[in-house]
């Protein structure tokens, strides 16, 4: 599957973003995935090296619609958090997306612009997908108790240099005390740079199809 290469006007200035469509015909769930620091810039063809971006576009055919926007250099996912919102009432005006199951997925930074973005606008959303990122100091148990209805997915690499496991253990954990569904998976070998072998596990993909949040699902 090839995957698009398009760009999306925001008020702060454009977003080149990759696509792809999803096979279903009907209403198929939305993958938006925010990329780490050293893929930002004006390239698209960064993104498609590695990661989830690479696993679609080497993909025959896959059940959900794909997004990935690229940020600029030096800019990061929560300074641009309101374009990412507005990005995605893009994609989801403009194609057969169930709005009950969109899931926000990150590797690093995108990490990072995940959690804030998950819980700034946790209606949005009905799965997270957190690899190699850090762990969230700024944001308030109160804002991440907004979590509470959203399964959570973490993956991290027992060798990263850059993030210590403890550190994503013990984080892990708060989220569990707020309630939240967390699954923590370890690579004890990984470094920082996991991102392959997360986002082209099965179990994951499956998993990227078979979460809906309940109360859009019960009002659709």
């Amino acid at each position: 599957m090839t995957v698009e290469q398009r760009s999306f006007d925001t008020a702060n200035g454009t977003f080149p973003y990759l696509f792809s469509p999803a096979t279903a015909s009907e209403s198929a769930p939305l993958v938006l995935f925010l990329h780490g620091a050293r893929d930002r810039g004006n390239d698209l063809n960064v993104l498609l090296k590695w990661g989830l971006p690479l696993f679609v576009n080497e993909s025959q055919s896959l059940p959900y619609f794909f997004a990935a926007p690229q940020l600029p250099a030096d800019q990061t996912w929560v300074e641009r958090a309101e374009d990412v919102i507005a990005f995605l009432d893009h994609l989801l005006a403009n194609n057969s997306i169930n709005p009950a199951q969109v899931i926000i997925a990150g590797f690093s930074l995108g990490t990072a612009g995940t959690w804030h973005i998950a819980t700034t606008y946790s209606d949005r959303f009905a799965g997270v997908v957190a690899v190699s990122g850090r762990v969230p100091q700024v944001i308030a148990e109160k804002d991440l108790a907004k979590l509470k209805d959203i399964p959570v997915q973490v993956f991290q690499g027992g060798q990263d240099a850059n993030i210590p496991i403890a550190d994503v253990e013990k984080f892990v954990e708060t989220l569990r005390g707020l309630g939240i569904s967390v699954n923590l998976t370890v690579f004890p070998e990984g470094d920082h740079f996991i991102a392959d072998q997360v986002y082209s596990a099965p179990d994951l993909q499956q998993w990227f199809i078979s979460q809906t949040r309940r109360e859009l699902a019960i009002s659709a």
